[in-house]
């Protein structure tokens, strides 16, 4: 069944596209390119010049590029498009069809985006896990979601896709995020001198956030078929940019501690398991 659409008799396509507004709507497309870019460039400056306000200063910016590219594409229909009531009347029905068909996934993806601007699931700066991947939130888009790995790769995300999938926020919105580390020792050691030197590990860190609580929590593992006692210490780090320097200098502090102390990693024992373990699930 075809929907036809009432079109005033002699109306063509230069009484829909205004030519000599055209180079004005592509001028005005750039500029809100180009001023997209400058605000974000401002706006990362500004970041690493005030450090304690850095997340707010990604989320401001992500609004005011969201506010630039809505202004540009107005900004272009008025200057390529003769707006008039029988322009609309004539082209409502056939181009929401078509546009609807032909751009779902991306007004999909732009509604999407608004919402995580209002819902706020994460946060430009946040540390998320997303379908396996796990980085820091670079940027929110009309489009995407840009996610960079600890790797330093990119990873671009449709924004409809956080409206169906899990995803999860180490910090949300915080600049400290709690950094999970575990270490483990022999069955036979030291274990309340072992726990002592990873507590004094990590609150000798410099990264160390001691605002925030921190434990060390001890528990028995089986490690290859022998006992083992991991010790799992939890705080928090000043800045989510330097988690993975906080585990290296807590990892180093711990290993050098254990050297001079004599604890030793976990190791077969004389007295092996008795069959009935060796198949236990290693945790």
């Amino acid at each position: 069944m075809d929907a036809a659409i009432a079109v005033p008799e002699g109306l063509g396509f230069f009484d829909i596209v205004r030519v000599t507004g055209l180079p004005f709507a592509v001028l005005a497309l750039v500029v809100a390119w180009i001023a997209a870019r400058i605000v974000s460039k401002v706006f990362v400056r500004l970041g690493d010049r005030f450090t304690d306000r850095r997340l707010l200063l990604n989320q401001v910016s992500t609004v005011l590029r969201f506010l630039v590219y809505l202004v540009g594409i107005v900004a272009a229909v008025s200057f390529a498009m003769r707006l008039t009531d029988e322009v609309v009347l004539a082209l409502t029905g056939t181009v929401a069809i078509t546009v609807g068909f032909a751009v779902k996934d991306l007004a999909a993806s732009i509604v999407a985006g608004v919402i995580i601007l209002v819902d706020r699931p994460f946060q430009v700066g946040d540390r998320v896990t997303f379908g396996g991947v796990y980085g820091e939130i670079s940027s929110i888009g009309l489009r995407s979601v840009r996610l960079v790995t600890l790797d330093d790769n990119v990873v671009t995300i449709p924004n409809n896709k956080f409206l169906t999938d899990m995803v999860s926020s180490g910090n949300w919105g915080a600049l400290d995020m709690l950094v999970q580390m575990d270490f483990h020792v022999g069955i036979d050691q030291d274990l309340a001198l072992a726990r002592r030197l990873v507590g004094e590990a990590l609150t000798g860190s410099r990264y160390v956030f001691l605002e925030k609580p921190w434990e060390v929590l001890v528990s028995q593992i089986l490690e290859d078929g022998y006992f083992a006692w991991r010790l799992r210490a939890k705080a928090y780090v000043l800045d989510v940019r330097f988690e993975k320097v906080f585990e290296t200098d807590v990892s180093e502090r711990v290993c050098e501690a254990f050297r001079h102390a004599g604890i030793g990693p976990p190791a077969r024992l004389n007295r092996m398991l008795p069959p009935v373990l060796e198949g236990t699930e290693r945790e």
